[in-house]
C-alpha cells in the first residue's frame, strides 16, 4: 500500500467526519469509522468504510486517527476509556478548541504512547477534498511530513510549526475575523429587510471583497510598523460614522447591540487619546483589555 493510500480511522461522523470519510474513500484508502450515535455511520458504511465495534477497535484498525468532534473534551470523553490502545497511534485532532488546550492534549497523548497533531480547517464539509482549501497543522514535523500526503487528501495543508498550539491559534484567529464578518453580515441584512431591502440585493456589495483587500494590504505594513498616522482617516471620523450606523439601525427598529458593542470600542479610542490617529489605533484598544 502506497503512502497515499494508508489506512485511516476517523472518529465522529458529524458533516465534516462525513465529508473527510467520504473523500478518503474516493480516493481508495481503507477507512474505519466510529461514532457515539452508531446510525450516523450508516451512509458511510453503505459507501465503503468500516464501522467499529468500539473505540479501541477503531484505534486497533490503522496508525492514524483523526478526530472531528465539537471539542477536546470530547476527545477525552471518547478516548480516555479507550486509553490502552492509543499506543503506537498517530492523533490528528481537527476540533476546535484553544491552543492551550491543544498543548495540554499533546502531553495526554504522548503520556499514552501516542503521537499528536492538532489542527484546524478552514472550509466548510462541501469544501473537503477540494486542494484549493486548506487545513492548519501543527505538532511534530517529522510527524506531519510522515502523513502530510494522506492528510492532504482532504484539503491543502499548511504547516504552522512544532508547537501544537499554532494550529488552533491560527485557527481561532480565523474564526475570529469569520464570525465578526458573518454577525455583521446579518446584522445589515436585518437592517435592509427592514427596508425592503433583500438579500440578493445586498449580495452583489457584501460579495465584492476588493475594497477590503485593498484596505487591508495598504494598513498591514502601517501596523506591523506600530504606526497609525491620521493622514488617511481619523478615528474620530470612524466614531462619527459608527454613530450614524447606529441611529438608522435604531430608526429602522432593528436590534442595536451590534453597532453599539462597535462604537462602545471607538469611543474608547477617542478617550485614549487616539482621536486624531488612524481607526488602526484601536488595536490598542484591543490590547489593553480594560481593568474589570
Amino acid at each position: 500500500m502506497g503512502a497515499k493510500k494508508k489506512p485511516v480511522t476517523i472518529v465522529g461522523l458529524g458533516p465534516m467526519g462525513r465529508a473527510m470519510t467520504h473523500a478518503y474513500l474516493d480516493r481508495g484508502h481503507q477507512v474505519t469509522v466510529w461514532n457515539r450515535t452508531a446510525g450516523r455511520a450508516d451512509e458511510v458504511v453503505a459507501a465503503g468504510a468500516v464501522r467499529a465495534d468500539g473505540v479501541a477497535d477503531a484505534l486497533a484498525a490503522g496508525e492514524l486517527v483523526i478526530l472531528s468532534l465539537t471539542d477536546y473534551d470530547a476527545m477525552y470523553a471518547i478516548l480516555e476509556p479507550a486509553s490502552a490502545a492509543l499506543s503506537g497511534r498517530v492523533l490528528v485532532n481537527l476540533s476546535s478548541d484553544t491552543p492551550g488546550r491543544a498543548r495540554e492534549a499533546a502531553e495526554w497523548a504522548a503520556g499514552h504512547g501516542a503521537r499528536f497533531l492538532a489542527g484546524g480547517v478552514l472550509t466548510p464539509p462541501s469544501g473537503i477534498g477540494q486542494p484549493t482549501a486548506a487545513t492548519f497543522y501543527s505538532g511534530p514535523e517529522e510527524v506531519f511530513t510522515a502523513y502530510e500526503d494522506t492528510l492532504k487528501v482532504l484539503t491543502g495543508t499548511d504547516y504552522r510549526g512544532a508547537d501544537p498550539g499554532l494550529a488552533p491559534l491560527h485557527y481561532q484567529i480565523h474564526m475570529d475575523m469569520f464570525w465578526t464578518t458573518m454577525a455583521s453580515w446579518l446584522h445589515a441584512l436585518a437592517l435592509a429587510g427592514a427596508h425592503g431591502i433583500s438579500a440578493e440585493e445586498v449580495m452583489p456589495y457584501a460579495a465584492d471583497a476588493t475594497s477590503i483587500q485593498q484596505f487591508l494590504a495598504f494598513y498591514t505594513p502601517r501596523i506591523d510598523a506600530g504606526a497609525h498616522p491620521g493622514d488617511v482617516d481619523r478615528l474620530t471620523m470612524g466614531t462619527a460614522s459608527v454613530e450614524h450606523v447606529l441611529h438608522t439601525t435604531r430608526d429602522a427598529g432593528v436590534d442595536t447591540a451590534l453597532p453599539e458593542a462597535l462604537l462602545g470600542v471607538f469611543r474608547r479610542g477617542v478617550a485614549a487619546g487616539h482621536g486624531d490617529d488612524s481607526f488602526t489605533s484601536l488595536l490598542e484598544v484591543f490590547r489593553e483589555r480594560e481593568a474589570a
